[in-house]
């Protein structure tokens, strides 16, 4: 069912023709990066590229912002990545800001949660936005930028290998032509083309249990917080999800059994008393009604050969959790400096093996906690049901019973045990250890003024970082290496104290930050060559 959202019809764009068909002899235009895919992840990608200097084609067979709001949770560190590519203030103005969840049993709230506890970040743990909007803020984005051409209705129809390039073949509403790239980056979703094209399997586990999505526009006075009920009194025997979106739009989310017969259920006439039952009244429209299956899935590689899986082309989770769209976010902000970095000549083609490392840990582990919500939510035997139902009996006397409910455990950062992490030769109490993703704190700059570890990184290059503390002036850094001072001379405030308290940093502490702003190593006493060697681990160049 096609959203009634009148947003959609200003995001349909037109096909235009690019200079690449009228090629004398159809000789194949050559580029350094093509990207198939214009979502969430592939829109990112391109902007993230282009921002580092490198020219991308951006390729999509539709011509228009996808229908319905499909994902809508995007995490505190989708938003800092965001921020980097300078989107995330339409984004944060736009949604629905959130932190607190509440567990419902029956009718009673087994309790509840906050995933941002404390102040002192500039980014909430989460918003709710449509996807859709999300889009047209990319590719409004991606207008100011000239080094991306964005083709849309340019259908990939056939990928030939070359040892140092690929052959695209791409279909149009004029006919075929063919273009040559150096890295081609599939972003083509769970359906991927691309995908089928290298002849990758696809393995993992699909559940049988269906759910129910319908966004619907009403006036409530719920609050905006994340509210799921086990066995709630207007749907008995399956579980229940409502969240709010912008536009007066919530999402909700009900279990319905294995059996149920998705042509009849999508059916606006059998949703309606569905959600009547739940809300308590019928003063409500259909935005859009969708039906889908956990899915828990993902490639055995994500780099075959020039052609990079990223996103839902590489790995599905359920949606419970919010992992599907802020994992491919992560997979972008991991690949872009990696890929941008071999094209430059500055580290070599085996750099982007890490990113399959990194990331192929990062999906087993969204799969791993994706499966066991499913398995929680929707128990495939009579054992798993009545283990589930002394936990949430549990729940409601006990801290440890509260801590085994699973209604989705929501994103956070992976963790990398990753080639390009230095491990700790000292002794740390506290902070981000490496492979960790660094952490926000506020801050003052030399005039006093406000500002966040977050933007103080984004600023002044794309390339690692050196951040230090105390007496971290006099460190001897290697040349060309972005150098952030924390208290001693020159350097920036930690106004509230908390930059040092969540780095546990002592005078003369340093952390050696990646571009994408995870850890490669941190040192108790920083020396030049101790600096340089973390360096050309991090960059791929040991």
């Amino acid at each position: 069912m096609a959203p009634a959202n009148t947003h959609q019809a200003k995001t349909q764009f037109g096909y235009r023709r690019s200079p690449d068909q009228d090629r004398p002899g159809q000789s194949p235009a050559e580029h350094p990066v093509v990207v198939v895919g214009a979502g969430p992840v592939g829109l990112s990608l391109a902007i993230d590229l282009a921002q580092r200097g490198q020219r991308v084609v951006l390729l999509d067979d539709a011509d228009r912002i996808g229908e319905g709001s499909r994902a809508i949770c995007f995490s505190k560190r989708s938003l800092e990545y965001w921020d980097r590519l300078g989107v995330a203030d339409r984004m944060v103005d736009k949604g629905v800001v959130w932190s607190v969840g509440r567990i419902f049993h029956g009718e009673s709230q087994l309790y509840q949660f906050n995933l941002l506890p404390e102040d002192g970040h500039k980014r909430p743990a989460f918003i709710n936005l449509q996807q859709y909007y999300a889009e047209a803020y990319l590719v409004d984005r991606i207008s100011d930028l000239p080094g991306i051409d964005l083709r849309w209705r340019n259908k990939v129809t056939a990928l030939e290998q070359r040892n140092d390039s690929a052959l695209l073949t791409i279909e149009t509403p004029e006919g075929a032509y063919r273009l040559h790239a150096q890295y081609v980056v599939a972003c083509d979703g769970a359906r991927s083309s691309l995908r089928q094209m290298v002849g990758a399997e696809f393995g993992g586990q699909v559940f049988e249990d269906q759910f129910l999505i319908a966004d619907v526009k009403m006036s409530a006075e719920f609050p905006t917080e994340r509210w799921f009920w086990f066995d709630p009194p207007f749907h008995a025997g399956r579980s229940a999800l409502l969240h709010k979106q912008p536009d007066d739009v919530w999402r909700i989310d009900l279990q319905l059994n294995r059996y149920a017969d998705p042509t009849v259920e999508k059916k606006p006439e059998n949703v309606r008393p569905r959600i009547a039952r739940m809300l308590g009244h019928d003063k409500f429209e259909f935005e859009w009604i969708s039906l889908y299956k956990f899915q828990c899935r993902r490639m055995d590689r994500f780099i075959h050969g020039r052609v990079i899986f990223a996103g839902d082309s590489a790995h599905q989770v359920s949606p419970f959790g919010a992992r599907g769209a802020n994992s491919g976010l992560e997979d972008a902000e991991n690949l872009s400096w990696k890929l941008d970095r071999v094209l430059r000549g500055t580290s070599p083609a085996s750099l982007l093996e890490s990113y399959h490392v990194e990331r192929s840990l990062a999906a087993d582990e969204n799969i791993r906690e994706s499966t066991r919500s499913t398995d929680f939510m929707a128990p495939n035997s009579h054992q798993e049901a009545r283990l589930r139902q002394a936990v949430l009996s549990l729940a409601k006397e006990t801290e440890f019973g509260k801590r085994m409910v699973n209604g989705g455990r929501l994103s956070v950062p992976c963790s990398y045990d990753s080639p390009l992490s230095s491990r700790d030769a000292d002794a740390w109490r506290g902070g981000p250890s490496p492979g960790c993703s660094m952490l926000d704190a506020p801050m003052a700059t030399r005039a006093g003024e406000q500002a966040y570890l977050t933007d103080v990184f984004r600023t002044g290059g794309t390339d690692f970082t050196l951040l230090s503390f105390g007496n971290g002036a006099a460190i001897d850094t290697p040349d060309g290496l972005k150098h952030i001072r924390i208290s001693g001379e020159g350097g920036l405030a930690d106004s509230q104290g908390l930059v040092a308290k969540r780095y546990d940093a002592e005078p003369g502490s340093a952390y050696l930050l990646r571009p994408d702003g995870y850890v490669a190593a941190r040192f108790r006493h920083p020396t030049r060559a101790g600096v340089a060697a973390a360096l050309s681990q991090a960059a791929g160049l040991n």
